[in-house]
């Protein structure tokens, strides 16, 4: 798709929250926090509901509005989508949440950092403040990937804060996609020394990113995220025996914890309060979350709560087009008084 540089334009605007809530975090990250901000074209803001965009691994909301080959970035679509009537205005935002293990799952952790508490306690009452947008009812969080985890994790941790959201092939059915990257992480520690401290000093160091060497780096994330270990270098460490293989009962246990599968089964209730709630996914996603999200809509639909699921004819790959489905629904619901 070409952008149609004929439509009105929406104005960019950038800022900047001073974080505390990630300051406990082993990375080394910086606490200043970039959040670019669209606000569509003829508008200040005010009034108009909050969209929340997550990135998925390796992303942040700085690549989500910059220039994109043969294609929209997330502003052009928005402005693409309001000026043709389809989507109702909204601020959207974009949080810069990258972390020097490529990626976030925001929520919170001893190791990564409290990502959770950043977006909810500081990040939303900057922008709110500044634009006038948003606030109770008006509020929505929506992404892929990991993004799209985050966007239910944060619906199901949060329905007083969000009232709408959107997972666009999320992590869950953390058996399907996760536990079968143990043996290839552990492969990739060991040409690179044996240790999660040499792989990482081996990652830092090279001068091209290996695609094997990421996925590796992905799944030692998931174990800050999930398990972090205070041990562990970094924070990091992982569920199985480092010679072997073998899933440690106890690790897994944590890990599983934060499957969505398994955290909706506690809190999935406050599911109900929303104004909205879409998930979908690709029919043939090469991380097997599809079956992850038929198990979710199984569980939804037994619990009574109100969702739209989806399923369409592609991979986990190049699915920002699902966003002309997304954004126009999540706007429409959050202009709702009631």
């Amino acid at each position: 798709m070409h952008r149609d540089h004929s439509l009105p334009q929406g104005q960019m605007h950038t800022i900047f929250v001073d974080s505390q809530a990630i300051a406990n975090n082993r990375l080394g990250e910086p606490l200043r926090r970039r959040v670019d901000v669209y606000v569509p074209a003829g508008h200040d803001g005010a009034g108009l509901p909050l969209l929340v965009d997550l990135v998925g691994f390796t992303g942040s909301g700085l690549g989500h509005v910059a220039w994109k080959n043969f294609g929209e970035n997330v502003p052009e679509r928005a402005d693409r989508l309001i000026a043709t009537g389809v989507m109702k205005p909204a601020v959207i935002a974009f949080p810069d949440c990258f972390t020097r293990l490529g990626g976030n799952q925001y929520v919170n952790s001893d190791a990564m950092g409290n990502w959770d508490d950043f977006l909810v306690e500081e990040m939303l009452p900057a922008i709110e403040t500044r634009f006038g947008c948003g606030g109770t009812g008006h509020r929505g969080v929506f992404g892929k990937s990991s993004g799209g985890y985050g966007a239910i994790m944060h619906a199901m941790m949060h329905p007083d804060i969000w009232a709408g959201a959107v997972c666009h092939s999320g992590d869950m059915g953390f058996e399907l996609s996760f536990a079968a990257d143990f043996a290839h992480t552990l492969r990739r520690i060991a040409k690179h020394g044996g240790t999660i401290r040499s792989f990482m000093e081996a990652f830092e160091a090279a001068p091209k990113v290996s695609g094997d060497d990421l996925h590796a780096l992905m799944t030692l994330a998931m174990g800050a995220t999930y398990d972090p270990d205070p041990r562990g270098y970094l924070g990091m460490s992982l569920p199985v025996t480092m010679d072997t293989c073998e899933i440690i009962p106890e690790r897994w246990a944590e890990w599983m914890k934060w499957d969505p599968l398994e955290f909706v089964k506690q809190h999935g209730e406050g599911l109900k309060a929303l104004k909205v709630l879409m998930i979908d996914c690709g029919d043939i996603d090469q991380y097997n979350l599809v079956y992850g999200a038929r198990r979710m809509t199984r569980i939804l639909t037994a619990m009574g709560v109100a969702h739209r699921y989806e399923e369409f004819p592609d991979t986990h790959s190049s699915i920002d087009y699902r966003m002309d489905v997304s954004l126009p629904l999540l706007a429409e619901r959050l202009s709702r008084q009631a």
